[in-house]
């Protein structure tokens, strides 16, 4: 039996696997280091980082979320601090007035559950300013369970790779969730997703992409669509 013919077009689950490896291998030199990204962080700590991340470009918060911490090191301290005090710090990162009230609001919450997070995912999303994308990190990052921290950046990097989605909220395009999901169904859960993120903020950009460098490109439904049009004009 001869092999693959090199141009041949990979399976779904072979696409995926390919996107893994080389991924995983790309983030050991030249991924990003977080302060969040540390082992053995508190679940305060996890959490608080993921909150501020939403709608926020990383290198910004990972300039001030040290400081914070430092200044409200755990839910009592949030929950407790004068709302104006909180605004304060966050303003540097914009929204701080709906981030400070939700912030705080989430950490009266943990009180009420004596910091326990609850496994089952319906009672997880329920709590104040979790939601999918939060749910999905607290069961990735505190729960070591495969779970994709689906945002405008890593839908990109699966949708220039497998082909674009159908509906317009990512949260509920069941292409996009299924993919997600099966991407990061890998040993190294948390380093694929950080993988994903990282390539997305330094190579697989929204604007101008780096896909004549890309590592991934002779696979990429993009960078094909877009040599084949290139060719055309």
């Amino acid at each position: 039996m001869t092999g693959r013919n090199s141009k041949e077009e990979l399976s779904k689950d072979e696409k995926v696997e390919f996107l893994q490896q080389h991924l995983l291998s790309w983030y050991k030199t030249d991924g990003r280091r977080f302060y969040w990204r540390r082992k053995n962080l508190s679940q305060y700590q996890y959490i608080i980082a993921e909150v501020l991340l939403q709608r926020t470009k990383a290198e910004t918060i990972a300039k001030f979320y040290p400081d914070f911490i430092a200044e409200f090191p755990n839910w009592l301290s949030l929950a407790n601090a004068d709302l104006n005090a909180i605004e304060v710090f966050l303003k540097p990162v914009g929204l701080y007035t709906q981030r400070a009230l939700r912030l705080q609001n989430l950490a009266k919450e943990m009180i009420q559950r004596k910091g326990r997070l609850p496994r089952d995912r319906q009672d997880l999303e329920s709590i104040p300013f979790m939601g999918q994308y939060i749910a999905n990190a607290v069961e990735l990052v505190i729960f070591n369970q495969p779970s994709p921290l689906v945002d405008v950046n890593m839908a990109r990097v699966i949708e220039r790779f497998f082909g674009p989605r159908k509906m317009a909220d990512i949260r509920y395009d069941p292409y996009l969730q299924e993919l997600a999901y099966k991407i990061v169904n890998h040993s190294n859960a948390k380093y694929v997703n950080w993988a994903i993120l990282d390539f997305a903020a330094l190579i697989c950009q929204a604007r101008k992409p780096k896909c004549e460098t890309c590592i991934i490109n002779n696979k990429c439904v993009f960078y094909k669509t877009a040599s084949i049009a290139s060719k055309l004009f």
